[in-house]
């Protein structure tokens, strides 16, 4: 997740500058983040946090100047400017036969956890194993930095201080509930674990998936593929409907009919990329109609048409449950590929 606009758990996309958020520029030193740390305490205490955790942890924490960097050096920071990403180039490097093959290797492996955490959520199992892969690529990396000390030095530079600073509180009451420093390791901006989840996602969502009374998301896949599941039924995930389908788009097919007219108050850039809600009854009567093959959608259903590098290319029909993956990461790029990984994963 490290290279790409992200989540999450919940994302980067979150965490890009925004309006309101901006802090006055300040001169960094060890001195000033020391007396940030302290300044802390009071609302730290007032939150809860044992004085016992954080006369354990705030002594050890040092300024991090590289995750500033790193923040800076973000696509859409106030540094650095977007770049478009062409969904295909972004398939081929996020769907491809590694990938798909390890998720099969993973989906034998983990089936009958699967199945079971598929049974008392209704969240399919391929969609939790592309979450997974996406993510961490099924646990193969999942960041080595020192969260306390990244949030901390992130909150303490002040550009969005109040995020950074929730995250960094919750992350010592990840202490308090018996989660062990050596644990909260991960990303350079605070995600962590096999589901990438940022410490207050973890406190809200995260899940004992096998009953031994903790929610280790680090360690054990079955707490991390339950999480996911919980992260998803909470954002509103519907059971017996697919995420979407790829599409036959008509030729001379009047796309300015089926512009949306909303602006989404979330991420307007990514859902203007949606056309009109239609039933998929409409949707066939339009001549717009699902590939052979593709997951059934009933007719009743409401879809949205998206053709993410513009008309002519690939085109999808995309139901509520793909903005349900957008809850996790706020990116066509991502949601289109966390989807179509889980229908390769499925095959």
């Amino acid at each position: 997740m490290f290279k790409r606009k992200s989540l999450m758990a919940v994302a980067l996309s979150l965490m890009l500058p925004m309006a309101g958020w901006a802090m006055p520029a300040q001169a960094q030193s060890e001195e000033g983040f020391q007396s940030f740390l302290n300044g802390l305490r009071g609302r730290a205490q007032g939150e809860g946090i044992s004085r016992t955790t954080l006369d354990a942890v705030l002594p050890t924490l040092t300024f991090n100047p590289r995750v500033i960097a790193l923040d800076k050096a973000q696509p859409g920071s106030d540094t650095t400017p977007s770049v478009a990403i062409g969904f295909a180039a972004y398939k081929r490097s996020h769907v491809d036969s590694a990938r798909i093959s390890r998720g099969h290797a993973k989906y034998v492996d983990l089936r009958p956890r699967l199945e079971r955490i598929e049974r008392e959520t209704g969240v399919p199992e391929e969609i939790m194993l592309a979450i997974y892969g996406h993510e961490t690529n099924y646990g193969g990396y999942t960041g080595n930095f020192d969260l306390l000390r990244s949030l901390a030095s992130l909150a303490y530079d002040g550009r969005r201080r109040d995020l950074f600073t929730t995250e960094f509180l919750a992350t010592l009451k990840m202490i308090d509930r018996g989660v062990s420093r050596s644990q909260l390791v991960g990303s350079w901006a605070g995600a962590t674990g096999y589901p990438q989840f940022l410490p207050s996602v973890y406190i809200k969502l995260a899940r004992d998936g096998d009953g031994d009374g903790r929610a280790d998301i680090w360690s054990n896949e079955t707490d991390a593929l339950a999480s996911i599941a919980n992260y998803f039924v909470m954002a509103g995930w519907r059971p017996g409907s697919p995420w979407g389908v790829a599409a036959t788009v008509p030729a001379g097919f009047n796309r300015a009919a089926i512009a949306t007219k909303l602006v989404a108050p979330r991420c307007p850039r990514v859902f203007s990329r949606h056309s009109q809600w239609k039933s998929m009854a409409e949707w066939r009567r339009l001549g717009v109609l699902p590939q052979p093959g593709a997951a059934v959608i009933r007719d009743d259903e409401q879809a949205a048409l998206m053709e993410p590098d513009g008309p002519g290319t690939p085109a999808y029909l995309l139901t509520g449950n793909y903005r349900v993956i957008l809850e996790y990461n706020c990116s066509n790029l991502y949601a289109l590929s966390v989807g179509l990984l889980a229908d390769e994963i499925k095959r």
